[in-house]
Parts: C-alpha cells; sequence; structure tokens
C-alpha cells in the first residue's frame, strides 16, 4: 500500500514539474521577456496577466498548489536519494544528482522571488519594471537572480527529460538520445530567455 502511495506521488510530482509548473515558467518568462523592449512593454504585459478573469482561482488552483506539491515533495526526494556519483561518474548520475541540487535552490530562489514581488504586491505594491529594477539594482541579488534562473530552467529541462522516461515516452536508448538534445536545447533556450530579460532592468 505505501508503495502504491508512493509511487502515485512520484508520477504526481513529475506530470505537476512538466504540466502545470513547467507551462508557467515559460509563460513567467515569456512576460518578464517584455522588459527587453522598455518599461512601457513590461507593465503592459503584467498588467495584462494581473487583468485575467479568475486571476486568484488560477493563481491558487494552476499556480500555487502545484508548485507547493512539487517543492515539498521533490525536497523530500531530494533528502532521501543516495549519490553514486564518487564511484559511478556516468554522465545520467551527474544530471541526478544536479537535478536534486537545482531544485533545493530553486525552491530558495522561488520563495525569496515571491516575498519579494507577490508578498509586497498583497502588502501594496505595484508590481512593475520599476519594482524589478531596484530589487536587481543590489549586484549581489542580481547574482542571486542569475543564478536562480539558471538553477530553475536547468531543473526544468532535465526533470523534461527524466519525465519522458518515467511516463514511457522515451523507452529505447536513441529515443533517450535525441531527448537529451532537444532537453539541451529547451535549457539554452529558457536560460537566454530568462538572463535577457532579468539583465533587461539594469
Amino acid at each position: 500500500m505505501t508503495g502504491n502511495r508512493e509511487f502515485f506521488f512520484r508520477k504526481l510530482h513529475s506530470l505537476l514539474g512538466v504540466i502545470p509548473v513547467g507551462l508557467f515558467i515559460i509563460v513567467h518568462f515569456g512576460v518578464n521577456y517584455f522588459a527587453t523592449y522598455g518599461p512601457e512593454s513590461y507593465n503592459k504585459a503584467t498588467h495584462f496577466m494581473e487583468s485575467l478573469p479568475f486571476r486568484y482561482v488560477l493563481e491558487i488552483f494552476v499556480i500555487f498548489l502545484p508548485i507547493l506539491f512539487h517543492a515539498i515533495y521533490g525536497l523530500y526526494i531530494a533528502f532521501q536519494a543516495k549519490h553514486n556519483t564518487s564511484t559511478y561518474s556516468y554522465f545520467r548520475n551527474w544530471m541526478f544528482r544536479l537535478q536534486r541540487w537545482t531544485g533545493v535552490f530553486t525552491v530558495i530562489f522561488l520563495a525569496w522571488h515571491v516575498w519579494e514581488t507577490r508578498i509586497a504586491a498583497a502588502l501594496g505594491a505595484e508590481v512593475n519594471f520599476a519594482m524589478m529594477a531596484n530589487i536587481v539594482a543590489n549586484p549581489y541579488i542580481l547574482a542571486f537572480y542569475l543564478v536562480g534562473i539558471v538553477a530553475t530552467t536547468f531543473h526544468f529541462a532535465n526533470g523534461l527529460w527524466s519525465f519522458f522516461v518515467s511516463w514511457g515516452i522515451t523507452i529505447t536508448p536513441r529515443s533517450q538520445l535525441i531527448s537529451t538534445y532537444f532537453t539541451l536545447g529547451v535549457f539554452v533556450a529558457l536560460t537566454f530567455v530568462g538572463v535577457r530579460a532579468i539583465l533587461a532592468f539594469i
């Protein structure tokens, strides 16, 4: 019974990491990229997202709860995992280890980002270009954001590879190799968008 429950939780954890959490990352980075076109474009994009119908319902059930479950169960997996990269330095062993490290860092980064933006907004602050520019004006915070973005994109891209395997989409070695190149492309593309967007606030 315990094994069945853990199997279900791992499947759910994997699924939520792609849908909706992964889709949220893509949309969020896309909105942030409007900063590269200037403050007015970014402010219009954020105000459009804030004016979506049923916004709070979407945020709670499509964003916050899935992220919360994925984060909490992911931390459980990370601290239960036994790494053997010192004995078997295979590529996928290192990807497994990096997945856990970046997952922990991403949780910390996300909590900080939510505190600086969503919590601040709930207390009356306006989420706009000026807010983000003020946040990343501190070089240490900027460095933290850059590392957080890379950790997030790696965790999502490598998690996407694992999702394809665990859900039986890529079974053969050839399909897994193709998936490796595909998810590498996802990592590079999302990292470019995320880093380019945050640097636009400087």
